[in-house]
């Protein structure tokens, strides 16, 4: 496993990390901390040191698996947590300094620690980006010794780089991905610039880019890839990246002609560590053959500028006229 430095943090962390929406199971199924026990330790053994979770994720009990997890090893494992999401309705008039010291401090409850590496404002409606009292909460949490850094969890480009004009935000965690193409663009200088800690999430666009799925796949009733593809539930780009799940078939298709001889979630890994600005990649994982599979795009051999060039043009082809402006 090789590693980055995670901006302004200095954490030396695993380039491919593990998200953890759905480490309990399958999304929708109901938690299972046997299997989100063998699912964490397998990443840990296989490397991984960056664990990302959040509150609100099976309420609570992934937190809970993650903790357990923290205490049983004797590696150095970097924890990230999210919060804010618990308010409903989810309105900017929920986001008080209060409400989130109180999340902050149910999620080190949750996991059993003294205080969080990072905290991430998770998903925030955009009107909060522009209150700078929710911001200078979290320097009291950190002053406190509860939080080691602040970071964000964006839906928008416009969200991330409105969010890295606070000097106390270290990490944006933001989708990225081979259909979602644009923090490329400017907000991968911005965060350059100040030494920001990219943390791609969705790499795979909701298991898309795995290859795995045709036009007759089933998703369980519970499943956001069953009942959010026009955003029913929440931002439709957090389900298929956003992508029409037809015409992502598609352009997997060319993917899979284009590169016959790859595992296309691996190829799809590869392509987000080509960024330097990247400091990790957290698919996820509801078995531990996904996470045997996720981790090998460490090890791989970094794309050629043609095939770079290939699937750009793919994506020009195929995705950018849907998605680009709207992300």
């Amino acid at each position: 496993m090789n590693n980055r430095i995670l901006g302004i943090t200095g954490f030396e962390v695993s380039e491919v990390s593990l998200g953890t929406w759905q480490v309990g199971g399958k999304w929708g199924d109901s938690f299972k901390h046997s299997n989100a026990d063998k699912i964490l330790n397998k990443a840990v053994d296989a490397g991984v040191n960056f664990i990302d979770t959040a509150d609100v994720y099976s309420d609570g009990e992934s937190e809970k698996a993650v903790g357990r997890l923290v205490k049983s090893r004797g590696e150095k494992i970097y924890v990230a947590t999210k919060c804010g999401r618990q308010i409903d309705p989810h309105l900017n008039e929920g986001y008080t300094p209060k409400v989130l010291r109180d999340f902050v401090e149910a999620s080190l409850k949750n996991m059993g620690l003294e205080t969080l590496d990072l905290i991430q404002l998770h998903c925030p409606p955009a009107e909060v980006y522009y209150r700078p009292e929710i911001f200078e909460e979290f320097e009291k949490l950190k002053s406190e010794g509860k939080i080691q850094h602040l970071g964000v969890s964006v839906e928008k480009v416009e969200e991330a780089l409105k969010a890295i004009e606070y000097q106390n935000v270290t990490t944006v965690q933001i989708i990225f991905n081979m259909f979602r193409q644009r923090p490329a663009e400017l907000f991968f200088q911005e965060a350059k610039k100040r030494n920001i800690g990219v943390i791609v999430r969705v790499p795979l666009a909701s298991g898309l880019l795995s290859g795995k799925f045709s036009s007759t796949s089933k998703f369980s009733e519970g499943d956001h890839r069953n009942f959010n593809r026009n955003g029913e539930a929440f931002d439709k780009g957090e389900t298929f990246s956003g992508v029409n799940y037809s015409l992502g078939l598609r352009a997997v298709e060319k993917l899979r002609n284009a590169f016959p001889n790859q595992s296309l979630a691996q190829l799809a890994l590869r392509w987000v560590l080509q960024f330097e600005e990247v400091g990790c990649v957290i698919p996820g994982a509801s078995t531990v053959a996904q996470v045997d599979s996720n981790v090998l795009a460490s090890g791989q051999v970094p794309l050629t500028k043609s095939e770079m060039d290939i699937i750009r043009k793919i994506y020009e082809l195929e995705i950018k006229p849907q998605v680009h402006h709207l992300w």
